[in-house]
This record gives C-alpha cells, sequence and structure tokens, in this order.
C-alpha cells in the first residue's frame, strides 16, 4: 500500500507498506525516518483516492483487447506455422489436389494452399474435408 507521508516539520513523501499495520509497526518501532530532515516523526497525510475516470477505464479496456488481440494473432501465427511445417504447399492447386485425394486420385497427404470462397464451397459440397487456414503474415515479415 502506498501512504501519502509528512514528517514534523511538514515535508511531504511517499511510503510504500505492506498494509496499515505494516506501516503503525514501523512507525512505533522508529523506522520511519523522512528523507529530507531525518525525524522520525512521521506521520500519514491526507491523500487523494485512487479514482478511475471514464477515460482511464476506456484506456485499460483498449490496452486489455489490444493485449487480447495480440495473444490471438500470436495463437493463430502458431497454429499456421505447425499446420505448414506438416503439409504440401499446392498454391493455387489447392482444389484441383484436395479434390485427387478425396477422389483417390492422388495418395492421401496434407496440404495447404490457395483457394476462393467459391471454391471452398464447391469442395465442402463434394464432401471434402477441409479447413480453413488463417492468413497471418510470417514471423518473418513481423520483424
Amino acid at each position: 500500500m502506498k501512504f501519502s507521508l509528512e514528517c514534523k516539520n511538514t515535508h511531504a513523501f511517499e511510503g510504500w507498506f505492506k498494509s496499515n499495520d505494516d506501516f503503525e509497526t514501523q512507525s512505533k518501532r522508529g523506522f520511519l525516518e523522512c528523507p529530507i530532515c531525518g525525524t522520525h516523526e512521521v506521520a500519514k497525510s491526507l491523500m487523494a483516492p485512487s479514482v478511475t475516470t471514464g477515460r482511464q477505464k476506456e484506456k485499460i479496456q483498449v490496452a486489455a483487447g489490444q493485449k487480447a488481440q495480440a495473444e490471438i494473432m500470436a495463437k493463430m501465427m502458431e497454429f499456421a506455422k505447425e499446420v505448414k511445417s506438416k503439409a504440401d504447399n499446392v498454391g493455387d492447386k489447392f482444389p484441383e489436389e484436395a479434390r485427387k485425394i478425396h477422389y483417390g486420385e492422388a495418395d492421401s497427404r496434407p496440404i495447404y494452399g490457395k483457394a476462393s470462397n467459391e471454391e471452398v464451397a464447391e469442395l465442402l459440397d463434394e464432401g471434402v474435408e477441409l479447413m480453413p487456414l488463417p492468413d497471418v503474415p510470417d514471423d518473418k515479415k513481423l520483424n
């Protein structure tokens, strides 16, 4: 806890304590000392309450949202990196290769690549199992 303190000579300063009891114990034992004049006669002074304004709350919420967004982006990048490390990139031929694998015309293997929303819908209609990969920047592009 932070307290505003004042010595008998009206020098104002702050002190950090575990609790109000901790302050009282240190005060009774003479452990408190004014950093300006050195007196041990130190007391708590009036302190303005810590009030969070609407703007401060908004800033806190924005900061929390940005942190959450960064964490989500990091997880998505990690997921995409994991998939790409274990699959073949077939690029724009994704719909064609996915169909070949689905219909047994090519060996089954994990693939990834590019497909339009329309192509994805068609593949799903045909029963081709797929999962869109999040389009996130590579680690190299972020640095």
